[in-house]
């Protein structure tokens, strides 16, 4: 079924602009020096891809970016609803803000993105906290210059969280990243999988497709632009293109990417389960730039759990899966999600995960404490099991997982890998950084003049968490 959204027009890029260019024209008139806008992100790669569009309006209204809250003209938290972690961290860092516009009244503080989108956000910080001057969620992202102007002019406080569910594609901005060498490239917005669990589909709206040729026009200049390891970003890569009358489908889009010029490597994520297939692998195995390592999220390793989680796939399902990729890529490094202490989980349904875990023996895992989110399926559940249980598990999975990644990365030893470097450490005897094509993070001795480049590294040493080796000629 195709949705309703559509790419912004035209004549609404136009209309932002115009509202980019009064905004010039407001701070330069208040003062010669250039305002500045400081950006704070939380939560997942999409945010950081979502700050950088961001960014991208704030440059077009002539501003210039600060790390400093106290030297800001603008102040905008772009939030994260999946963890209630998150969210108490943003309010406690929009609290401290407080002081900060007592001295600088006229400091503008604005919060986006996914914890903005929800009604009891915008209620509680209308009521809790008069230092916030503007909020609006993500499907008023492309009007951000519009509601900043709307602030600035009235001076009164702006909420917006409306806008269509099914969300607007925004094209014709220029993102401004602040790196160098690794680049988010968004190839979807949303998601239309509604585990119970998740809040991501109510702040986010329903899966939209940008064009293959949207797609591959951004990926050519970050390619020109010398960027070296380029992740496409979904909430479900896997079904790019289902929502849109373009006949163009993942692996379709990888193997048009993978034939640009130029020396990079193409990583995506995340990978849904429940839509991957053979033809993605057989995709990944052929094209040599796309980066022979897969995310792919499994959850949990009990089936009455994955069932409860709506992930609509069981754990043979997934095992399968794995089976199938790595007998196209033989020995394919893989990362996953787990989520721990899922209401009413028992200690049977930990061990199949940790029997998942140790049949698949992947690199390392991200591991997650259930967290309840308001609006979701799942937490209206009444919770049986207690948090002494799921802190516990959570540890013991750990230690499995540390143990396994551990034993992975002593097999790297003696080896020679091609790694991109990609910054300095801590470490003064391996002061360079990188990531082999397997995402492995290397320490690494060599020089600085290496940094963006990929080099042979042989692997001296290892622990848990890194690699440690030599440049080779």
């Amino acid at each position: 079924m195709k949705n309703a959204a559509h790419t912004i027009t035209q004549e609404e890029l136009l209309q932002q602009q115009e509202y980019c260019a009064k905004i010039r024209q407001y701070y330069l008139e208040k003062s010669e020096k250039q305002p500045l806008a400081c950006t704070d992100t939380y939560g997942c790669q999409q945010n950081e891809a979502d700050t950088e569009l961001l960014r991208g309006m704030f440059t077009d209204m002539g501003f210039a970016f600060t790390n400093d809250p106290e030297q800001a003209d603008v102040v905008i938290f772009n939030t994260c609803a999946v963890r209630e972690h998150a969210e108490q961290r943003v309010f406690g860092n929009v609290g401290a803000l407080t002081h900060v516009k007592r001295r600088n009244p006229n400091l503008v503080v604005a919060i986006c993105g996914c914890m903005a989108q929800q009604e009891r956000i915008k209620e509680k910080v209308k009521k809790s906290f008069p230092v916030v001057d503007l909020l609006f969620g993500t499907h008023a992202l492309y009007r951000f210059p519009q509601l900043l102007w709307q602030n600035l002019s009235t001076k009164k406080r702006v909420f917006d969280i409306s806008g269509e569910e099914s969300g607007v594609i925004l094209e014709g901005v220029q993102p401004v990243r602040d790196r160098t060498i690794k680049a988010w490239l968004p190839i979807m917005y949303g998601c239309n999988n509604f585990c119970s669990y998740c809040i991501v589909p109510y702040v986010r709206g329903r899966e939209r497709s940008r064009t293959p040729e949207a797609v591959r026009e951004e990926f050519i200049k970050l390619v020109e632009a010398g960027y070296k390891d380029i992740t496409l970003l979904g909430q479900n890569v896997n079904s790019y293109g289902n929502d849109a009358d373009f006949e163009c489908d993942f692996p379709q889009l990888l193997e048009m990417l993978n034939a640009v010029p130029g020396e990079f490597l193409i990583r995506f994520m995340s990978s849904h389960p429940k839509d991957a297939t053979e033809k993605l692998y057989e995709t990944m195995a052929r094209c040599d730039k796309v980066a022979k390592q897969l995310h792919l999220p499994f959850q949990s390793g009990s089936n009455e759990i994955l069932e409860k989680m709506n992930r609509r796939y069981t754990a043979e399902k997934y095992l399968g899966l794995v089976e199938a990729a790595r007998r196209q890529m033989p020995g394919l490094p893989m990362t996953s999600d787990v989520i721990v202490g899922f209401p009413n989980e028992t200690r049977e349904d930990f061990e199949q995960t940790l029997e998942l875990v140790k049949k698949v023996r992947f690199d390392s895992l991200f591991t997650f404490i259930y967290s309840k989110r308001e609006g979701t399926v799942a937490a209206e559940i009444e919770d049986h099991t207690s948090t002494a249980d799921k802190k516990q598990w959570f540890e013991e999975l750990l230690a499995v997982q540390n143990q396994i990644s551990n034993e992975i990365n002593a097999t790297y030893v003696g080896k020679t890998c091609r790694v991109l470097v990609d910054g300095t450490g801590d470490d003064a005897d391996y002061p360079l950084t990188g990531r082999t094509e397997s995402m492995k993070l290397v320490r690494i001795k060599g020089d600085a003049s290496l940094i963006g480049r990929f080099a042979q590294v042989k692997i001296e040493k290892h622990t848990t968490w890194a690699l440690f080796g030599a440049v080779v000629e």
